[in-house]
């Protein structure tokens, strides 16, 4: 008999932390190897970890709603052969670069110890919890736990990770100034009122990333009902206002006349399907015509770290699709300029389906370098979309409607019913200027104007 570890399996180069969101395996039950044993969530998609072994469930060291970092031990196997004592995704620390990341990917324990603990310490244990939406790390907790820091001065460390969260190394230099009596007592603390709860012209005091100082409450009427906002809208929520905050939007507007493609599509859609068996939609089409000014004008294809301009040379089309729950989510069409129309067309049909039966891989909403979103679907004429960090533009495009439009030809102006789309691009004005926005905006359109309606596949 021995025991196997389950650990959390890497999921992509940059996510550090999943969170459990459900057991389907009990202490006691049967698990067989590639077995689904637990559902996890992290900040980009849902995903579920399989069974590295065959044998008896004998320990589950989180709960649902835990969260756990990469590489961390979550269950144990009870296995009736000689399995190797640990398996699954390498230890983050082996591959994280980041000078200052989030959580480290050794197992949570105590900082007194000096000798390594055979299991993490479960966060249901911690005597210490958050009042505020500021989040904490398994490992920050037990620290805090273990050195006897209260939560109140938790949230008064200033946080040096990503979106001012409390590293380790925060809380370790917080303890030691502590016992070295030069750290400032916080403030007192302020109450909490939480939604719903808040009577009439009181103020609501928010202890999260200190954007929010003060919010006056809104007073609650009889007829209302408070919906709790779920994991992925909160998420959704957390980059809208971090990608406001970190990129000067800047938003340009034309229109593009999609008469020529309208009528290829038409023309071609019943045997390409019977061809290739798959749909062809619209999608495809204005991929491969942004992919195309992509090549012309690679600075829309970048990303800014600090005050660095990093140019991408892989072309990694991201495209916002609608989940069933009213969500938005982006998969990500890998080197989209090495594929033709045809790989186009499977890759969007594929990551849609893949999206909307909750089927997504961590790494399908990875690496996108430029965003593509179809607000014409919903009816929309046209949008002004908000820029999914670390990217410098996305390119939402409107409802394709018939409309008079004045035709120059060589015998004089006309007017004809055409397939008239508008289009919107914003852009980081950080580093792309409004002449470089609106050229390659302009450029997208011509292409899609200019389209063969006389071409194949």
């Amino acid at each position: 008999m021995s025991l196997v570890d389950l650990v959390m399996p890497k999921l992509g180069e940059s996510i550090m932390e999943a969170t459990v969101l459900k057991w389907l395996k009990n202490p006691g039950d049967t698990v067989k190897q590639d077995e689904t044993v637990l559902e996890i969530a992290t900040d980009k998609v849902d995903s579920e970890v399989p069974s590295t072994a065959d044998g008896v469930i004998e320990e589950l060291l989180y709960q649902p709603n835990d969260v756990v970092p990469i590489g961390a031990v979550i269950a144990r196997i009870r296995t009736n052969g000689e399995a190797a004592s640990t398996t699954g995704a390498p230890a983050l620390a082996a591959t994280d670069k980041k000078e200052e990341p989030v959580l480290t990917a050794q197992l949570p324990q105590p900082v007194a110890q000096e000798e390594p603990t055979s299991a993490p310490v479960t966060p249901t244990t911690h005597t210490i919890q958050s009042n505020g939406n500021r989040f904490y790390s398994p490992l920050v907790l037990n620290i805090a736990a273990s050195e006897g820091v209260s939560m109140a001065e938790l949230e008064y460390i200033p946080g040096s990770g990503n979106e001012g969260r409390v590293t380790k190394k925060d809380i370790l230099q917080f303890v030691q100034d502590k016992k070295a009596g030069v750290t400032k007592a916080p403030p007192p603390a302020e109450p909490v009122i939480r939604s719903g709860t808040a009577p009439e012209n009181k103020p609501v005091i928010s202890s999260g990333n200190g954007n929010i100082a003060e919010k006056q409450a809104v007073g609650y009427g009889p007829n209302v009902e408070i919906i709790e906002m779920d994991r992925m809208r909160r998420l959704i929520a957390d980059h809208m206002v971090k990608s406001k905050q970190t990129s000067p939007h800047v938003t340009s507007f034309t229109e593009a006349d999609v008469t020529n493609l309208v009528l290829w599509r038409d023309r071609v859609k019943a045997q390409f399907v019977k061809q290739e068996g798959t749909k062809i939609t619209f999608t495809p089409l204005f991929i491969e015509a942004i992919v195309r000014c992509i090549k012309k004008y690679p600075l829309i294809n970048s990303s800014v770290e600090g005050d660095k301009i990093i140019v991408k040379k892989d072309i990694n089309i991201g495209m916002a699709t609608a989940l069933p729950s009213g969500n938005l989510i982006v998969p990500v069409i890998k080197n989209a300029d090495q594929l033709n129309l045809v790989g186009l067309a499977k890759q969007v049909n594929a990551l849609a389906d893949a999206a909307r039966t909750n089927k997504l891989k961590p790494e399908d909403t990875q690496g996108g370098s430029f965003t593509l979103t179809n607000v014409g679907t919903f009816g929309s004429l046209m949008g002004t979309p908000i820029i999914p960090q670390p990217q410098v533009a996305i390119l939402a495009v409107g409802a394709i409607k018939k409309r008079p439009v004045v035709i120059e030809t060589e015998q004089g102006d006309s007017i004809a019913i055409r397939h008239m789309m508008y289009l919107s691009m914003s852009y980081d004005h950080r580093i792309i200027d409004g002449s470089l926005g609106a050229t390659f905006l302009t450029a997208v359109a011509r292409e899609l104007e200019h389209f063969d309606a006389h071409r194949e596949f």
